[in-house]
């Protein structure tokens, strides 16, 4: 388990306007990613199922798409700040460290006695060393020597992990989301990944840069990932509800959203509870102000309820209504425009399970994708979408497109 930080307010002010998302497809101005490192080292066929890989990558090649992937985004003049760099900048505050080695050490499964010692090691490294453990983890073998003979120690294998390595980092969609000015830190529900939320939660809460944001979502016992989160148009959002995200999650960030003035609606979206549909974003996503690309087998049977405020305090939930007409409702359009994937039901699916709905606006009709879904592309194109195609052949095996990559932080306003 780990423990949810407080924001406290810092002494440094955060440098230019307050950063902020209103909508999927604003021109993007700062993003963050994660460049994989040391962490995807740790993938063996022995773990990667349990690590949520489905197979184990070439960690040279996936470095080398991720650096052209945030190449591709810089000659479009975004700012992008990588987690690792972030990471290691808020550790030099104490509070960080403090926060981050409370985070990583498992007394349970440790012991106290075995807890104690690799809590002192690592309160004192220097902030780079400690952010490579807390993302990259540490096995048995690589433990300090500590006093005395030690039980827990004695009965792992060498390998086996004393600190489990994060892998998935490098989708950074996930553990926090914008809405508004405001930053939401998630609650992800596999458990491989329940520590990443205690890095992104330290980076917001000691990072000098983001010392005056505001959060969103106090409710954190309950399942919710950022890539369920879709902000369809400034003041509606749509909430996947299916495998990683809980009616219970979504629930409570409606609330949140709603209460807070971030939203004015909010649409939980049932998706099927299995791996090629785990997040909202692998079915559908925003390319345009009125467009979205979109799995064509979930086109005529995806539903919302929609969630709003009664004016007492309280919400109303009504529905279920077919998705794209309560989408347009919301956003106060006549009807969302639908690409969809593919030509045909095989190369749907096939173009579906590699991520091929899963783009990242940099602006209006301005996406990335991965260049192996070729003939979504093409669709889009044809639609008047502009794409930039990115080599994913290393980093889609973690199942997770340019979408899933990347948190935005601001994005312009839509005009």
């Amino acid at each position: 388990m780990t423990a949810h930080i407080e924001h406290t307010q810092s002494a440094t002010p955060a440098p230019g306007p307050a950063p902020r998302v209103d909508s999927e497809v604003g021109p993007l101005r700062t993003v963050l990613l994660h460049r994989p490192g040391a962490e995807l080292k740790r993938l063996t066929p022995r773990n990667n199922d349990q690590l949520l890989f489905d197979g184990v990558p070439w960690v040279d090649r996936a470095q080398e798409e991720h650096d052209a992937f945030a190449g591709v985004l810089r000659s479009r003049g975004v700012e992008v700040l990588l987690l690792g760099d972030e990471l290691v900048r808020a550790l030099h505050d104490d509070r960080a460290r403090i926060a981050g080695v409370h985070s990583a050490v498992d007394e349970r499964r440790l012991g106290i006695h075995l807890a104690d010692a690799l809590r002192s090691h690592l309160s004192g490294l220097a902030p780079e060393a400690l952010a490579t453990i807390l993302t990259s983890g540490m096995t048995f073998e690589e433990l300090p020597a500590a006093e005395g003979a030690s039980l827990v120690r004695r009965m792992h294998q060498p390998g086996d992990f004393a600190v489990d390595p994060l892998p998935n980092l490098l989708f950074t969609r996930d553990s926090s989301v914008w809405v508004g000015d405001r930053v939401a830190i998630t609650s992800l529900a596999m458990p491989a990944r329940g520590r990443e939320t205690a890095l992104t939660d330290l980076i917001y809460a000691y990072h000098p840069r983001f010392a005056k944001t505001g959060r969103a979502y106090g409710a954190h016992s309950a399942p919710l990932e950022g890539g369920d989160v879709l902000l369809l148009a400034p003041g509606v959002l749509a909430i996947g509800v299916g495998e990683r995200t809980t009616p219970a999650g979504a629930e409570s960030f409606a609330r949140s959203a709603l209460a807070d003035g971030l939203a004015h609606t909010v649409l939980a979206v049932p998706i099927a509870q299995q791996r090629a549909t785990m997040h909202l974003d692998t079915v559908c996503t925003m390319v345009d102000r009125d467009a979205v690309v979109m799995y064509p087998a979930v086109r005529d049977n995806l539903f919302a309820y929609p969630v709003r405020q009664d004016g007492s305090g309280g919400v109303r939930v009504s529905g279920p209504s077919p998705f794209l007409e309560a989408a347009a409702e919301a956003m106060g359009i006549d009807r969302l425009r639908v690409i969809d994937t593919g030509l045909d039901a095989v190369t749907a699916e096939r173009e579906q399970w590699d991520d091929g709905n899963n783009t990242l606006a940099v602006g209006p009709g301005l996406v990335v994708a991965y260049e192996r879904n070729v003939e979504t592309n093409a669709r889009l194109e044809e639609a008047g979408v502009e794409v930039l195609r990115i080599s994913g052949s290393e980093l889609g095996s973690g199942r997770g497109g340019p979408r899933c990559m990347s948190c935005p932080i601001d994005r312009a306003p839509l005009v």
